[in-house]
């Protein structure tokens, strides 16, 4: 590693000499796996890195550009700035340099002549650090850090395994916290370990996923507007800030998603497009090659080149950053060349239909590949069609994701709890017929950021009724996501009740944990999340259609529903009921598998959630009385707008 501080100046007098257009990290295995499209190293190859070339210290460069004419690499702000670098005498289309005495922090671009004639400036693809506006730019920078969470790294398939129960928090960086002392500015990713892991640890999220986190340029893209995918953005810290955070909550048990975006990429003129003036990594026919709903531009999937650049990029967090997990975004836009285009604006495929193949074979070496050299990680889909296999295995035709966002379920439900209740038995089916679905894919159950901006409103304002009634749909809304088959994701401000959607340019209003309702709220979240996490009969089979039953899913009339959730051990089965109207509902009378006394393990309506705390019936002794085609049953009393969890003591636990 070079030394930790900034080069204030050139090149020493008669360092010339050392200057070399011939010294290569790469060798003919490098250059055919990259033309392949199988090279998932290339952030060792390819961008800035310390070598020792002659005994002298420096860097070599290395980038990707067959069409240009001519490249320098270009120092900012020194006098003499700029170095031709020199072509590979090979067909790969890279250009090589070794400079020598060049200082860890320095700053550089590519100044690129196109065949064309233009001169192009551009960051490096895979700089592992950018300068933001007003002078973008890469820097030389390394990934070196000693990392201490090696027990959470060997036992992480106990974190990330499918039959695990994993709960996320969904977080955007810059608004999640803001300080009350300067409200415009960040906290850097060590000052947020301090107050993020604390409050994850309370709540208890199993994972967090965080927006993405590789450098864009525009702050309101939130992130999905990517230019330096290869460096954590700037705006938090250094790369190994970054690192430090990721160790400190694997050290406290707790594991990082990483949104990805490999979908599409910004038209920045430093950026990826037209990056050596020609359509490097974008298709040249823009029905294929630009996305007409973010204005941006799409990756050419069929480049080996590209699948090489794409493929290394999800290894390198992996690897150089421990992330756990990679949620990939806007997968069904990759997966359909007719993807919010009009007739007459796309291209159909070799047969003639609009599956992307190119896309669809990227996705799959995506995936096989990451499952290969970290078996223990999770790829999730947000793939929102019923494009089928989306989370089967590759070699069974599938695209091979780990998990999928189960967005009909997302939508069925908040159409269905946002019905004034006295209209929801006429929607009943809405709130059941996720369950006819339920097992065809991995799915995970997600209140996402976009369900809470675009004047959508915050999830609390889109549940009907008084004040009261608002906060008891939302906590009944919680239960149900809860015990639902599937895993969990939810967005921050959701698990305190945000009055207002989410505004990226601010904190969350945190003070209205001033308010009993608001703390109501998170004291539910955090017994869900302890709940869900202690029950292996929530999560153990939570893609296994023997893993939930219905009791009762036909009452429409008083919009109850009853299930149970099952694990590897029938002891551990769990009953769920809801009420999913403000009446209260005298003894209703439940079928049970199994005879003897049930425990009430959560209801939420009580007083510490902020709910009425009408009915304390904490036990119920079943009787041999057949009901809901059981041989046993019982009498409950269902308060308003709520969930009842049951189980029965292990004592008890006989059949």
């Amino acid at each position: 590693m070079l030394k930790d501080n900034i080069a204030l100046s050139s090149p020493q007098k008669g360092s010339d000499s050392v200057i070399s257009k011939s010294f290569s990290l790469l060798n003919d295995l490098d250059i055919s796996l990259f033309k392949s499209g199988k090279h998932f190293k290339l952030y060792e190859k390819l961008g800035a890195h310390v070598v020792n070339f002659e005994g002298i210290e420096g860097i070599y460069f290395a980038v990707w550009a067959p069409n240009a004419k001519k490249i320098s690499v270009k120092f900012i702000g020194l006098k003499s700035s700029t170095y031709p670098m020199k072509k590979r005498s090979d067909d790969s289309g890279i250009w090589e340099i070794f400079i020598p005495e060049i200082i860890r922090g320095i700053r550089y671009n590519y100044l690129i002549s196109s065949q064309k004639g233009q001169i192009l400036e551009k960051s490096d693809p895979f700089s592992f650090k950018w300068e933001q506006q007003p002078s973008i730019c890469s820097t030389v920078w390394d990934t070196a850090y000693s990392w201490q969470d090696n027990s959470w790294m060997e036992n992480r398939k106990e974190h990330n395994g499918l039959n695990k129960p994993m709960s996320v928090y969904e977080m955007h960086f810059g608004s999640w916290s803001r300080s009350l002392e300067s409200p415009y500015e960040f906290l850097t990713y060590r000052q947020m370990s301090e107050i993020l892991i604390p409050y994850l640890k309370e709540t208890g999220f199993t994972h967090v996923e965080f927006l993405p986190l590789m450098e864009h340029p525009y702050y309101p893209s939130w992130g999905y507007q990517i230019t330096g995918y290869f460096a954590a953005t700037n705006r938090y810290g250094t790369p190994q800030d970054l690192m430090f955070l990721i160790e400190q909550l694997h050290l406290n048990g707790i594991g990082v998603i990483l949104d990805w975006v490999p979908s599409h990429f910004p038209g920045d003129e430093h950026g990826l497009f037209r990056f050596d003036g020609s359509h490097l990594f974008e298709h040249d026919d823009f029905k294929k090659g630009f996305h007409p709903d973010w204005k941006s531009y799409i990756f050419n999937y069929g480049k080996s080149e590209v699948k090489s650049f794409l493929i290394s990029n999800a290894h390198f967090w992996m690897e150089c950053f421990h992330v756990d997990c990679l949620r990939v975004d806007a997968v069904a836009s990759m997966l359909y060349l007719d993807y919010s285009r009009k007739e007459g604006e796309w291209l159909p495929n070799i047969n003639g239909g609009k599956e992307n193949l190119e896309a669809i074979s990227f996705i799959q070496d995506l995936n096989q590949s990451l499952y290969t050299h970290f078996p223990d990680i999770q790829t999730i889909a947000e793939e929102s069609t019923a494009f089928p296999g989306v989370t089967r295995p590759v070699h069974l035709g599938g695209l091979g994701f780990g998990m999928k966002w189960m967005m009909g379920w997302m939508h069925d439900t908040l159409e269905y709890f946002g019905k004034d209740p006295v209209h929801r038995k006429f929607e009943h089916q809405g709130i059941t017929f996720s369950t006819y679905y339920a097992f065809t894919e991995n799915f995970m159950l997600t209140f996402s950021h976009d369900e809470v901006v675009h004047e959508k409103g915050s999830l609390l304002n889109r549940m009907p009724g008084d004040e009261w009634q608002k906060f008891a749909n939302l906590r009944l809304l919680y239960l149900y996501m809860f015990t639902h088959p599937g895993t969990k994701c939810l967005f921050m401000g959701n698990e305190i009740g945000q009055v207002d959607e989410w505004d990226f340019n601010k904190s969350i209003d945190w003070h209205l944990l001033e308010h009993a309702k608001h703390q109501g709220v998170k004291r539910v979240v955090t017994a869900l999340n302890l709940l869900y996490k202690s029950e292996p009969a929530l999560y153990e089979k939570s893609f296994d259609e023997s893993g939930f039953e219905w009791v009762e899913g036909s009452d429409a009339d008083n919009s109850i529903l009853a299930y149970l959730r099952k694990g590897f051990n029938p002891e551990d089965d769990i009953l769920v009921i809801l009420n999913l109207t403000p009446v209260p509902r005298n003894s209703w009378r439940v079928g049970l598998p199994f005879k003897g006394k049930w425990k009430l393990l959560l209801n939420s309506d009580e007083e510490q959630f902020y709910g009425a705390g009408l009915f304390n019936d904490t036990e119920f002794l079943s009787e041999e009385k057949a009901w809901h085609g059981r041989k046993y049953s019982t009498l409950v009393n269902l308060p308003p707008l709520a969930g009842l969890v049951f189980k029965r003591p292990i004592s008890e636990n006989i059949s």
